[in-house]
C-alpha cells in the first residue's frame, strides 16, 4: 500500500497475468484519508495500450473507490516479460459536493497554486497462474479389482478377494457405502459362478473327447454338435471373464 496525505493506494504496482492475445484487467483501490473530498485523475506513457475506468473521480471522505485498468490484447510478448510502461496518479482537494463532472485539467496544475500530490505506479508482467491439474481417473487395475481365469481353468477369484480387501484398506472402510459393498459381492458372486461354470464344461468337453478317441469308425454327427455347442458356451464365458 502506498500511503500519501490525501489517498491511501492499494497495491504498489499494477500486475498483469501476461497472456498473448487476450485483455486482461486488474484494480486499484483508492481510499482517501481526509475529511474532505479528494479528485483524482490517471495517466499512462502508453494510453493507446491501456484503458482506465475511471480515469478522473472524486473519493468522498473516509470511503473508497476501485479504478480498473485493462490492458488491450497484445500479439507479442516483451523479452523476459519486462514492461516500461508506467502509471500516474494525482490527487487534489476538491470542494464539498465536487463531482466527476466538475472536474477540469486546472485542477491539477501546480503552476496555478494547486497542491496536487503525485504517485507513480509501475506495470509489471507476471506469468499466469497455472491451471489445476486434471484429477487423474485410475486404470481399471488400480479403480476396481479384477479377477482373472488361468488356460488351466483354475479360479483365481482368491486374487480378486486379495485386491477386493487391498481396495478397501486403500478407500477406507468409512468410505464404503452399503452400495459399494453390495456391488463387490455381486460382481465376486458372478465371477466365482463363471469360474465354476467354464470348469463343469472343461470337464464335459474333456470327457466327450475320450469318448470319441475310443469309439471306432467316423465322429457321430451328435458328438459334433455337442462339442461344438459346448466350445461356443466356453468361449462366451470366457469373453465375460
Amino acid at each position: 500500500m502506498i500511503s500519501g496525505e490525501l489517498l491511501n493506494i492499494q497495491p504498489q504496482e499494477l500486475q498483469f497475468p501476461f497472456e498473448l492475445r487476450k485483455q486482461i484487467s486488474c484494480s486499484l483501490q483508492l481510499f482517501n484519508n481526509t475529511d474532505s473530498y479528494v479528485a483524482f485523475k490517471v495517466k499512462t506513457t502508453n494510453p493507446k495500450k491501456y484503458c482506465v475506468r475511471p480515469n478522473t473521480g472524486v473519493v468522498l471522505p473516509k470511503s473508497t473507490c476501485d479504478v480498473i485498468v485493462t490492458m488491450q490484447a497484445q500479439k507479442e510478448a516483451p523479452p523476459d516479460l519486462q514492461c516500461k510502461d508506467k502509471f500516474l496518479l494525482q490527487s487534489v482537494a476538491a470542494s464539498p459536493g465536487t463531482t466527476t463532472k466538475d472536474i477540469t485539467p486546472e485542477m491539477f496544475n501546480r503552476e496555478a497554486g494547486h497542491n496536487v500530490e503525485e504517485c507513480k505506479l509501475r506495470v509489471v508482467y507476471v506469468a499466469p497462474p497455472r491451471p489445476p491439474s486434471p484429477v487423474r481417473e485410475g486404470s481399471d487395475e488400480e479403480s476396481s479389482p479384477r479377477v482373472s481365469v488361468s488356460e488351466n481353468g483354475h479360479s483365481d477369484a482368491s486374487e480378486f478377494i486379495g485386491a477386493s480387501r487391498a481396495f478397501t484398506e486403500r478407500v477406507g472402510p468409512q468410505e464404503i457405502t452399503p452400495e459399494i459393498g453390495a456391488l463387490i459381492s455381486k460382481v465376486t458372486e458372478e465371477r466365482n459362478f463363471a469360474v465354476d461354470q467354464k470348469k463343469r464344461l472343461q470337464h464335459e468337453l474333456e470327457l466327450l473327447r475320450r469318448q470319441v478317441s475310443r469309439s471306432r469308425g467316423g465322429i457321430p454327427s451328435v458328438y459334433v454338435i455337442v462339442v461344438a455347442l459346448i466350445g461356443f458356451i466356453l468361449g462366451y464365458l470366457l469373453k465375460r471373464t
